[in-house]
């Protein structure tokens, strides 16, 4: 696959005077120094994850397969033609009595030896099958595209994990510079306090609250270090390679719903259960109609070919041809197991009905959930952005205090821990924003790659479906010229 690359913007330049030139470029690589190759977006993070998901091309593969079932419904519009061929050898013996002599042993001996070979074609041709074949297409068809739905769930999985391990290791990066920093804090602070105890500015009390503090800076560094290595290894899993200058990303607001109102007008459209679920309504409905032809006449014609050589003594050929029209009507077929059967279906197709409503009222849920939690989160990265400001104006003061004598050492250590836990409470605020932005995208039915950018060329299962769906011939998956079934967004204008 491709991935997208942007053009460079042409700008004129007005021409300038050739002492000035040299400047101009000190200048233009200062100010336009290019961005490092090696950083990572999250577009870019997205777009690996599509190209190397094992679960993606998984079930890919398995849309694959429910495009045959369309392929064997047609099937039944075609002829079923069968050859034969057959050879032996046949031998016999005879004894019959001699005119006017009954004794046995003087009658005379016969030996017959023959040789019969032969061929035969047959040929069944189906006319009318109550529309069996008919509606068993419309149903492959039906949950092909019910396929098709939970293919588009799947990618919304793989992207949404994706987006969720980008976040956890940015987060997660952040909060292990923090505690990086806090533990520089806290050994600066042990060794002012060890230096004021040689000259007895403090207690030992006030040195051991210093040590154990700085304890418990470098184990909250050691946790933050080990959930980063996991972290970064789930990300590898699901990315297909290791973290590496990953750029902090913004939450995606272009595909998000003004309101909760327009969310779920889109969800319970689009939303790829309830998509899937009115295919299989139909399937069923189709179900139905294909099972209740069997109640129907069945008309076919048979031809039949046959030639033998040989087949007894004194012929040496024999050849058969026929055609043969037939039609059978059911008067009370398989003792009454059809109309079991035609009842069976009828209630299965009530069931998807009510899958029907089902899929929409969890969408629903889903799409009020992701959105509360996005409204909820917003609004706490607010009170955390607060929280910092006001830590850090009372670390300072709390520090300035110390140095009068009005605070004790316990304050500035307490000041700073307050300070660090609502900068880490604000990085992890970041990330919930950041999955819950494509949380609810997804629950709309809205994440995909062509609709993020995260690709120039999109697996379009469309392609594979037509190749295969009217086939007569052929066991073969792959292509003679080794092509896969992706289509270029830019000139189909995105998956539909």
């Amino acid at each position: 696959m491709k991935t997208a690359v942007s053009q460079p913007t042409r700008l004129y330049v007005a021409p300038a005077p050739r002492y000035a030139v040299s400047a101009l470029l000190a200048l233009a690589g200062i100010f336009v120094a290019p961005a490092p190759s090696h950083a990572e977006t999250l577009i870019d993070a997205l777009s690996a994850a599509y190209q190397y998901s094992p679960t993606l091309d998984a079930e890919r593969a398995r849309q694959r397969a429910r495009d045959e079932d369309i392929a064997r419904a047609n099937s039944g519009y075609r002829p079923d033609i069968n050859a034969s061929a057959s050879v032996g050898r046949d031998t016999s013996w005879s004894k019959s009595p001699i005119q006017g002599n009954s004794d046995f042993e003087n009658s005379a001996f016969g030996h017959t030896l023959n040789s019969p070979r032969g061929y035969s074609f047959n040929a069944v041709q189906p006319v009318f099958t109550g529309f069996q074949v008919t509606n068993a297409v419309n149903a492959a068809e039906a949950t092909d595209r019910a396929g098709r739905e939970t293919l588009r769930q799947t990618e919304q999985q793989v992207l949404l994990d994706a987006v969720t391990a980008y976040g956890d290791v940015v987060r997660d990066q952040a909060i292990v510079k923090l505690n990086e920093n806090n533990l520089k804090f806290l050994d600066a602070e042990l060794k002012a306090t060890q230096d004021r105890f040689n000259v007895g500015e403090v207690t030992k009390t006030d040195v051991a609250q210093a040590q154990a503090r700085r304890a418990l800076g470098q184990s909250d560094l050691d946790l933050a270090r080990a959930n980063l290595k996991s972290s970064r290894a789930i990300f590898e899993q699901v990315i297909g390679h290791a973290p590496a200058h990953l750029i902090e990303p913004n939450p995606n607001t272009k595909l998000l719903p003004r309101t909760v109102t327009d969310a779920i007008n889109i969800g319970t459209k689009e939303n790829p259960q309830v998509v899937q679920a009115l295919y299989n309504e139909q399937a069923a409905r189709f179900d139905v109609d294909k099972i209740r032809g069997q109640l129907l006449p069945q008309a076919q014609i048979e031809a039949n070919w046959s030639d033998t050589y040989d087949p007894q003594d004194l012929i040496n050929r024999t050849s058969a041809a026929s055609i043969v029209g037939r039609v059978n009507v059911p008067i009370y077929p398989q003792g009454g197991e059809v109309y079991a059967e035609i009842r069976q279906a009828k209630h299965t197709h009530v069931s998807t009905l009510q899958q029907i409503e089902e899929a929409r009222s969890l969408t629903q849920s889903q799409v009020v959930q992701a959105w509360s939690q996005l409204q909820g989160y917003k609004a706490q990265s607010e009170s955390d952005r607060a929280s910092i400001t006001a830590n850090t104006t009372a670390l300072e003061g709390v520090k300035e205090e110390e140095r009068v004598g009005q605070r004790t050492l316990l304050d500035v250590l307490n000041a700073q821990q307050e300070l660090l836990q609502s900068q880490v409470n604000l990085e992890t605020t970041k990330r919930n924003i950041l999955v819950a932005s494509y949380t609810l995208v997804s629950a709309i039915g809205r994440l995909s790659v062509s609709e993020v950018g995260a690709a120039t060329q999109v697996y379009h299962p469309e392609v594979h479906y037509q190749d295969v769906r009217s086939k007569w011939f052929g066991i073969d998956i792959t292509h003679g010229d080794g092509r896969r079934e992706h289509i270029d967004v830019r000139n189909s204008g995105g998956m539909k």
